[in-house]
Order: C-alpha cells, then sequence, then structure tokens
C-alpha cells in the first residue's frame, strides 16, 4: 500500500501537514479541512479556481484535453448510442440501465408526466409577457408545495420518487410556460410518445388537428438533453448543493438551480450568441466583429467561444455542429444565414493567431441557439430547454451529497475588509 503524500505549509516558522487526495482523473487536492484549526488561517479563492468543494463520482471533465465523462463515459458515446432517459438514469444510478432496466425506467417516468391541475392554475398569477425562466421558477419551487408530506428523503424510496417526478414533470412544466406565455392553449402529455417526442408535442401541437413529431428533430432534440445534461460542479450544480445541504426540499433546490442558470453568463449564453450573429447579420461583416472583440478598448464579446474549464475545443460543441447541420439538412435549411454565418465565424476565429493563442475554441452554446430556433422554440425558452436537461445532473448531485458520509451544511469562509471594530457615537454628536 503506498504512503500516504502529504502538503506542508510553514507560517510564522512553524509546519503544519496536510494529505493529498488522488482521484481517478484530473488534479489531486490537498484536504485543508483542518487548515483553520491547525493554523488559523483560512484560504482566499475568489470563484472557486482552484478549491474542490466535494467529492463526486457523477461527471469528470479535462479541459485540456477536452473531455466530457459521465460517469466514465465519453460524452461522444453517449450521445451517439443512448437516449436522454438512459443518460438521467445513468447520472443517478452509476450504470446504464440493462434492457429491463431502460422499459421500467421510461415506464415509471411516463406515469408522472401529468402535473396537478392546481398547479396549472399557478400559470395565470403571472404576466403575459414574463419570461419564462421566471415562469418555471415559481412553478417548480411551487411542486415543494405539492410534495412535502411523509417524505422523508434518507429514504432512497423516497429518493426515487422524487427523481421521477421532476424528470416527467419539468418538459410539462417547460411547455406550459411556453403556451401561457404565447396564449396557445395547454397541451397535456401523451404517454405513448418517447421524451423528446412528448415534449415537442406539448409545445407545438394544437387541439385541432394531429401532430407528428419529426424523428430527426426529436433525435436531435434528445441529443440536446444529453449535451447538457450535467457539467461538473459549474454554478448552478453548486446552487443546487448549497441549498440542498441545509436539508431544503428538492424542488426548492432544482428551483435555485434554474435562477442560477438564468444568468447569461451561464445557462442564457446560447441566446447571448444567437444575438450576436444577429447584429453581425452578415458574413461580409466577420472580419469586422473578429477585429473588435481583439481590441481591448472595445465592449463588445464574442460569445460562444472560450470556456473557463475546456481550454481545448469543448467535445459538446462538436456534437452540437453535427446535430446543427442534420436538422437543417433535413428542413432543407442548409443555406441558412445564421448557419452560414457561424460557420465563417467559427473557420476565420479557429485560424486567427488571437485565439489560437488564448484557446477560444466554440462552445456548446456556438451552435445550440441556431439548433433550437431551427426546431422552432424562441430565444426566450432556450435557457428553458437547457433547464429541463440539466435538472437529471442536479438531482443526481444532490442525491450523492445529501448520502455522502462527510455530508455538511455549506458555509464558505470570507476575508472581511470592511471596518475594523468601532463604538457608535453618542446620538446628536456624528
Amino acid at each position: 500500500m503506498s504512503e500516504q503524500r502529504t502538503a506542508s505549509l510553514t507560517i510564522d516558522g512553524k509546519a503544519s501537514e496536510f494529505p493529498i487526495l488522488k482521484g481517478t482523473h484530473g488534479n489531486d487536492v490537498i484536504d485543508i479541512r483542518t487548515l483553520g484549526g491547525k493554523t488559523g488561517h483560512f484560504t482566499y479563492d475568489s470563484g472557486f479556481l482552484s478549491t474542490a468543494s466535494c467529492q463526486s463520482h457523477i461527471t469528470f471533465i479535462d479541459g485540456d484535453k477536452g473531455e466530457l465523462l459521465y460517469r466514465g463515459y465519453p460524452i461522444e458515446q453517449l450521445a451517439e448510442k443512448c437516449s436522454f432517459l438512459e443518460v438521467a438514469y445513468l447520472l443517478r444510478n452509476g450504470e446504464l440501465p440493462d434492457a429491463d432496466e431502460k422499459i421500467k425506467f421510461e415506464n415509471t417516468i411516463r406515469n408522472h408526466t401529468l402535473v396537478h391541475d392546481q398547479l396549472t392554475r399557478f400559470y395565470n398569477g403571472f404576466r403575459r409577457d414574463a419570461h419564462p425562466m421566471a415562469v418555471i421558477v415559481g412553478v417548480v419551487g411551487a411542486l415543494s408545495a405539492f410534495y412535502h408530506r411523509d417524505m422523508d428523503y434518507s429514504k432512497v424510496e423516497h429518493r426515487d420518487v422524487c427523481f421521477h417526478r421532476i424528470i416527467a414533470k419539468l418538459p410539462t412544466i417547460v411547455s406550459l410556460a411556453y403556451r401561457y406565455v404565447t396564449g396557445l392553449p395547454f397541451m397535456y402529455p401523451r404517454n405513448d410518445l418517447d421524451y423528446a417526442s412528448n415534449f415537442m408535442y406539448m409545445m407545438f401541437g394544437v387541439p385541432c388537428e394531429e401532430y407528428r413529431a419529426n424523428p430527426v428533430l426529436a433525435r436531435a432534440l434528445d441529443i440536446i438533453f444529453t449535451l447538457h445534461a450535467d457539467h461538473e460542479q459549474n454554478a448552478s450544480t453548486s446552487t443546487v448543493r448549497l441549498a440542498g445541504s441545509s436539508g431544503a426540499n428538492p424542488f426548492a433546490c432544482v428551483a435555485a438551480g434554474i435562477s442560477c442558470l438564468w444568468g447569461p453568463a451561464h445557462g442564457g449564453a446560447n441566446e447571448a450568441c444567437l444575438q450576436m450573429l444577429e447584429e453581425i447579420g452578415d458574413v461580409s461583416r466577420v472580419g469586422e466583429y473578429i477585429n473588435r472583440a481583439k481590441d481591448k478598448s472595445d465592449s463588445f464579446k464574442l460569445m460562444g467561444f472560450g470556456h473557463r474549464v475546456y481550454k481545448n475545443f469543448d467535445p459538446r460543441a462538436k456534437l452540437m455542429g453535427k446535430v446543427c447541420a442534420d436538422v437543417l439538412a433535413e428542413l432543407g435549411l442548409e443555406n441558412d444565414r445564421l448557419f452560414k454565418l457561424a460557420q465563417k465565424l467559427e473557420k476565420i476565429a479557429l485560424e486567427d493567431e488571437y485565439f489560437i493563442e488564448k484557446k477560444l475554441y466554440p462552445n456548446v452554446d456556438f451552435y445550440s441557439g441556431i439548433v433550437q430556433k431551427a426546431l422552432g422554440i424562441p430565444t426566450t425558452m432556450f435557457t428553458c430547454i437547457f433547464a429541463l436537461a440539466r435538472t437529471a445532473g442536479w438531482l443526481a448531485q444532490w442525491e450523492e451529497m445529501i448520502t455522502d458520509p462527510e455530508y455538511k451544511i455549506g458555509r464558505p469562509r470570507q476575508l472581511y475588509i470592511g471596518a475594523a471594530r468601532r463604538d457608535v457615537p453618542e446620538i446628536g454628536r456624528r
């Protein structure tokens, strides 16, 4: 058995030893949980650039290689060979389902797709021009008012029900938000359809005629769900974990994750990317905007390029580019203006020394907005689709945390730089 490696920290001449922990992949970490007690000091790491907040079995990213693994499986293989529901099962259970488990899981999800009729009335409390993300934050949070009695989430069977409910109901909740803000009648789920086709039916179907989802488009949407299902300890996942560490209701924790995801620096990036392409407008102007992006005095930012974790090509971006091409070909939109513009922008950026030096490769947001627009999904719904998919990862991460023997409520420290201790002056003497 190998000897435990340690790291030594010397402060004011006094050395302290801290164990070094090794994971399956990635950087080793220095276990500093005893740092405060041993040294009277804390670490400072704004934005958690070098801090591991937990141990996890679920997702691993190698940013230098451009690699994303769900439970050890490369995202490329999962997107090609598995459905989103198989991936959701994998994220939670650690293994892909066998044939019988797959059928049982899919049937269970189908049996939970309806929402309480009283919940549908919540939508009438929102303005018709409300952003759909605001609507689903409220509605998902409200699920905690419907499913709270006699629930003990220390029991695996209760966590089973919670997972099934929210994975099944998110497509219904998201589609109802779309129907509400557009003034369309609500469409209820159909249990004879697969997950993605059912969502498209609830989004785009009408009561007065039959709707059949295009299988190529439904498969593309299913792949989009898979690509967004989890992504290590990102801002929204960390939010779900932090909220859940207090013992909060899991539906409220997911609502907190949705709120965080709404930010333009996180889940809203694909919407911002599409808006950027619309601003550029034409292939002839790409060079102008590339130069603006390199000009430090210009506030313009090239959206859809670069990633805090990936220092190589985002593997999801490669897959999304292929999905984009397949969808546009199916719809006869190969010469779509925005798609051609995106291809030109990508080509120039990948050949430009500035972008190569700074490793600003296209990320998953670069093409996902174009794909969703081609599917008929409006821009304001892009982040809702992201939230729908990411819920699988959020719940897997939440369950991993609350079942961890080392689980504690999250309580970050701070470097206080405010006023020193002082006394309140006598009244009238200030």
